[in-house]
């Protein structure tokens, strides 16, 4: 007989980002964080500066992200109204040496970390002698190893505090059945305290359902996913090379394996969001032989949150609307209102492929591509979607 083919286990993945997704931009002082902020945003908050702590209060501001499938309903359904689906994105204070200790108004600036679902985390590959370094000079391995250690070091505090008020109920003894789940709670968190001393993230771990419950509950920062954008001069950055994007490389496959380094230009960046059209914008970049990161950089988040979307549409608006991939209908509904969840009774969902193909919704329905699905039916990416609930709401 043939051996049977393994099923590859999908990892489950910490957090719960949703429709209001949080993602923070850290990394060390004067890395390019907040004019990466304004470009992104395309608005004159956050606070460039060449000195530390420029900013203190986090700022934020919603970022649109890019969906030629909304564009495409817009055209189909002309309604009222087109409501695009958003990241959230906080500019967080630059980070220094010993925050976890409380330096440089560290414990602040990890709070406002700790609040967020992601982090995109810039990191300086670009030399400039009016742009002082905090620490001296440009050495992006080195700057990757301190905001590490920074994260891990007030890791290991939050978990051995979360560690001591398990092993109080333990300490109880007897075998009820709170007991026994925070014995093997106590144990979870001895293997996370173990795996940050010795220098790894929580969240490029593989983790039980049973687990990632638990994980979730600490907010940890090194349990945040992160994707690493590497701020180039923009010479460098057209001609895609620097000598530092090697090093980089192998110290994110060592120290946090399976994240996503996306090389980047926070100067060409700027340059562009200064200017008043999408055409002259386009224009600029076709003649530099370059593309803005910018999309990129939102739709890849999304992506490794591992987040899809589904649409509804009428004539007052088309909305995209965002979940993570394996939500069933009436939690997908929730998203809506919370009502339309606790009274679900059926969704007709609409393939987007049928109805771009089809043209309208009459010639969908006519032709028998709407279905009903019930509380069990797993919503798919692209979905387009009509709730009917208990409650009247529609």
């Amino acid at each position: 007989m043939a051996p049977k083919k393994q099923v590859e286990e999908k990892k489950i993945l910490l957090g719960r980002p949703g429709n209001n997704l949080k993602s923070g931009i850290v990394g060390l002082a004067n890395v390019g964080k907040s004019t990466f902020f304004q470009a992104i945003t395309r608005c004159p908050l956050g606070n460039p500066a060449n000195y530390p702590f420029a900013t203190i209060d986090p700022e934020e501001a919603r970022v649109i992200v890019p969906s030629p499938r909304l564009d495409t309903l817009y055209d189909i359904y002309k309604p009222k109204a087109k409501v695009p689906a958003h990241i959230t994105v906080y500019d967080i204070a630059g980070l220094t040496k010993g925050a976890s200790a409380g330096e440089g108004l560290g414990n602040a600036f990890l709070s406002h970390i700790r609040a967020v679902d992601a982090i995109y985390q810039v990191v300086r590959c670009f030399d400039d002698a009016e742009i002082i370094h905090i620490e001296g000079d440009v050495n992006p391995t080195r700057d990757l190893e301190i905001i590490s250690n920074e994260l891990r070091l007030k890791d290991i505090e939050f978990a051995t505090k979360h560690l001591e008020g398990v092993e109080k109920i333990t300490k109880r003894g007897g075998q009820s059945l709170e007991v026994k789940q925070k014995k093997d709670e106590a144990i979870l968190v001895r293997k996370i305290i173990d795996l940050l001393e010795n220098g790894q993230r929580v969240a490029n771990q593989t983790w039980t359902s049973k687990e990632v419950e638990i994980i979730n509950t600490m907010q940890l920062l090194t349990a945040k996913t992160s994707i690493y954008l590497i701020n180039l001069s923009e010479r460098d950055y057209i001609r895609r090379k620097n000598k530092h994007l090697k090093a980089i490389k192998e110290w994110v496959d060592t120290y946090s394996p399976g994240d996503v380094i996306i090389p980047f230009s926070v100067s060409l960046e700027e340059r562009l969001s200064h200017m008043e059209t999408d055409e002259e914008r386009e224009e600029e970049l076709k003649n530099i032989g370059a593309v803005s990161a910018l999309p990129k950089i939102i739709v890849t988040m999304r992506e490794k949150l591992d987040l899809i979307s589904y649409f509804t549409g009428g004539p007052s608006e088309v909305r995209e609307w965002t979940i993570r991939r394996g939500t069933k209908a009436p939690q997908a509904a929730g998203v809506i209102h919370n009502d339309l969840m606790n009274t679900f009774i059926l969704a007709n969902v609409t393939k987007f492929e049928d109805l771009v193909e089809l043209g309208d919704e009459a010639t969908v329905k006519a032709q028998g591509k709407v279905a009903q699905k019930g509380k069990d039916y797993v919503v798919e990416d692209g979905d387009i979607m009509y709730f009917r609930s208990g409650a009247g709401k529609n």
